[in-house]
């Protein structure tokens, strides 16, 4: 930390409130010889993640058979892990071989964008299970509950809110005061490291934190396991194995997808300020990193249709290249 420290700019005034014109991102370890390994490592994952959520993406809007409501929300889905670690990988990397400081302005641009899209793909998981819920609880009235006036609105409320949730943290951040350390343990800028190097009250981000903020991370979660409870009721009154096995198929995939997201979420935000420390970054990796990652192989690997989609786009692009 003293390296780093010393080779500081003297302190400009940014705004108001903060003296603070830069900050600096420690990373995921301090060591020379880490680097470049960490450097190889999140470079290979962020292209494994833009690739997969990219082929995602094209085998949806490339199949006729792939243009149903489930698809349709997978494709936003896909989009957003892909600005999602777009927002955090990059800006990994260059810390890992050069430049450890990020700007007081670009430090918050980051944070916005991080809860924003990190949001944005909570609400999508959420709209995902209420129409998973709707095709298996009431499959007669699928077309007419998911139609596509109401699946353009649900990805309207799912993108519109979160970034209004984030909006105002980003605000209320930019109140406090940073005067003394500008050093940040973690990767990327997050509210709970960047609270503990305010010199200023920071009781009112707190008090919304746990209000506003847990509202906002919980209710995704709740809806999904309403739905899920539902699905599974219903699934228990098929009569026959086979049905009870299609049904349980076309959730699985969804499920292990929330389960990994929430679980790496939840352990790390339902926690009272002071016990945030550094264990916390693996959790944040899982879920900002490696669940983006992860998601086209849990979708495609569980589901003949996207399969079937997707060895259509790659045999369309062999032969054009032929």
């Amino acid at each position: 930390d003293i390296l780093y420290i010393t080779r500081l700019k003297p302190m400009e005034r940014v705004n108001e409130t903060s003296s603070v014109s830069e900050f600096i991102l420690l990373g995921l370890s301090s060591r020379p010889e880490d680097q470049k390994p960490l450097f190889i490592l999140f470079l290979t994952m962020y292209l494994v993640t833009i690739t997969g959520n990219l082929l995602i993406i094209l085998a949806i809007h490339s199949d006729p058979q792939l243009q149903t409501p489930m698809y349709f929300f997978l494709s936003f889905l896909s989009s957003t892990d892909i600005c999602f670690t777009t927002t955090i990988v990059p800006r990994m990397l260059v810390s890992f071989l050069s430049e450890k400081t990020i700007s007081y302005a670009g430090c918050l641009t980051q944070m916005y964008f991080v809860y924003a899209l990190g949001n944005t793909d909570s609400c999508l998981l959420a709209v995902m299970a209420f129409d998973r819920y709707v095709a298996i609880c009431d499959p007669f009235h699928y077309v007419t509950t998911m139609n596509h006036r109401r699946c353009v609105l649900l990805v309207a409320f799912s993108c519109s809110l979160p970034h209004l949730h984030s909006l105002l943290h980003t605000l209320l951040l930019n109140r406090l005061t940073f005067c003394d350390s500008n050093v940040i343990h973690h990767f990327l800028c997050d509210l709970s490291p960047l609270m503990k190097l305010s010199c200023s009250s920071t009781f009112v981000n707190e008090i919304v934190i746990i209000s506003e903020g847990s509202v906002v991370l919980v209710t995704p979660f709740l809806c999904i396991t309403f739905s899920y409870v539902r699905i599974l009721i219903t699934v228990l009154k098929i009569p026959s194995a086979a049905g009870k096995r299609k049904a349980f198929s076309t959730c699985g995939s969804h499920l292990t997808v929330v389960t990994l997201f929430y679980g790496s979420i939840f352990y790390v935000y339902l926690q009272p300020l002071y016990s945030y420390t550094a264990k916390d970054h693996i959790a944040t990796i899982v879920y900002t990193v490696l669940s983006s990652m992860l998601n086209p192989f849990i979708y495609s690997l569980r589901n003949k249709d996207l399969k079937r989609g997707l060895r259509k786009l790659m045999g369309r692009r062999k032969s054009q290249a032929a």
